[in-house]
């Protein structure tokens, strides 16, 4: 898993890539309050070597919280800034912090 973050100079957006290593999973999308959790929303490209991948712009200066949906299972990503606590899911989401 890997987040990829490109601030633009022109203005307060950051260009956040999103990259799943996932084989054998057949659909993979990233959801999060930048989206108000819609699962249809931002699915992620499968590229030939197995991993999924998108680029989504947010607002700079925030903290998104986030999680992947891979086969309709949803996964954290390792290598968020942090984590929080989201009594809704029962679970931690992935934190973004811009």
């Amino acid at each position: 898993m890997a987040i990829k973050k490109q601030f633009l100079k022109s203005k307060p957006v950051c260009k956040v890539t999103f990259t799943f290593p996932a084989e054998e999973a057949n659909h993979v999308a990233v959801v999060g309050n930048f989206n108000d959790w819609n699962t249809a929303s931002t699915p992620l490209k499968k590229l030939k070597n197995g991993s999924f991948k998108g680029t989504v712009d947010l607002e700079a200066n925030n903290s998104y919280e986030f999680r992947y949906i891979v086969d309709g299972t949803y996964v954290n990503d390792e290598q968020a800034d942090d984590f929080t606590w989201n009594d809704f899911a029962g679970a931690e989401n992935a934190v973004l912090n811009l």
